[in-house]
């Protein structure tokens, strides 16, 4: 099968779903490629927090479909698959996915992030199975035992937030010296009395054989020490799913997209918006306000009044 798209977006994230709306309402042929998951990193957040509209925050299972709704019911089509290459065809771009083939005239890619793994024994091995990414998803099977967080930034904060009313204890590995998350969040983790800090460490290991049992930690000293775990999740920083634009769109040392100010990249009719692109925030409505911005400099590209 061959679809022909005058904008087709790549990434059903918040960033991914935005542009295709405006993309959908400008007037344009517009489809979107999410990927085997809906929604990307924020379908498993409880709260959003500091996003427009949304004074007590927003679980991300409910803002995620609230936007895909909006893209499809502005026209965008929309299909549960990865783009597997991209190659230039006939002034436009021809990307090849288990979907089918899409011709489009412009491309945004949208398609964010992956958390990035700590690499150590056990890990792989205990992921499900103590191991996760998802405390809004485990934190109810945990009640009244030790968990462990692995990070000191935004979404570690937060999931460490989520987990501290059903754990028995919170403890925090992080290696630097202080949070790095922000000010809100430190403050509230501050007022919890179940919660453990362990600076300027790390996790050496995950210990468990049919579950987690515990973690090895490392301290600036090279010291190890065991702490018992029920629970072990994993924030310690994204990696840009960016990997099918190798050679194609000029990437920086971390593998992040090159764009200017208008989100163009280096090839003619790809733009780039959302957390797989060099100085993105990071924050769920920079996201959408990125997929909207790229979605006008792609109409622009393609000759509209946008």
């Amino acid at each position: 099968m061959q679809t022909e798209a005058d904008i087709l977006v790549i990434g059903g994230g918040i960033a991914g779903f935005s542009a295709a709306l405006c993309a959908a309402r400008l007037g344009y042929t517009t489809h979107v490629l999410t990927g085997a998951t809906l929604g990307g990193h924020l379908i498993s957040i409880e709260s959003i927090e500091g996003y427009p509209g949304f004074e007590e925050g927003v679980p991300g299972y409910d803002l995620c479909p609230i936007v895909q709704a909006q893209a499809t019911d502005a026209g965008a089509g929309v299909a549960m698959a990865e783009a597997t290459t991209i190659a230039a065809h006939d002034g436009g771009w021809r990307v090849t996915s288990p979907a089918g083939d899409y011709l489009a005239r412009s491309i945004i890619a949208a398609t964010g992030t992956r958390l990035r793994a700590l690499g150590v024994q056990g890990e792989t091995e205990l992921f499900g199975k103590g191991v996760s990414h998802c405390a809004s998803c485990d934190a109810p099977l945990l009640g009244g035992k030790p968990v462990v967080v692995v990070g000191g930034g935004d979404s570690a904060a937060q999931e460490a937030l989520f987990l501290v009313p059903h754990a028995a204890t919170v403890t925090i590995v992080h290696h630097g010296a202080a949070l790095t998350c922000q000010r809100s969040f430190a403050e509230r983790l501050e007022t919890a009395d179940n919660i453990e800090y362990v600076p300027n460490a790390s996790v050496a290991a995950v210990l468990g054989d049919e579950a987690v049992t515990g973690v090895a930690i490392l301290d600036a000293q090279g010291a190890k020490s065991e702490r018992e775990a029920a629970g072990v999740f994993v924030y310690i920083g994204l990696a840009p799913c960016t990997q099918w634009l190798e050679g194609i769109v000029e990437l920086n040392d971390s593998g992040h997209v090159i764009t200017d100010a208008r989100l163009t990249t280096s090839a003619a009719g790809i733009f780039a918006a959302g957390t797989l692109r060099a100085g993105s925030h990071g924050r769920a409505a920079a996201a959408a306000g990125e997929g909207t911005a790229a979605a006008l400099a792609a109409g622009e590209f393609l000759g509209g009044t946008a």
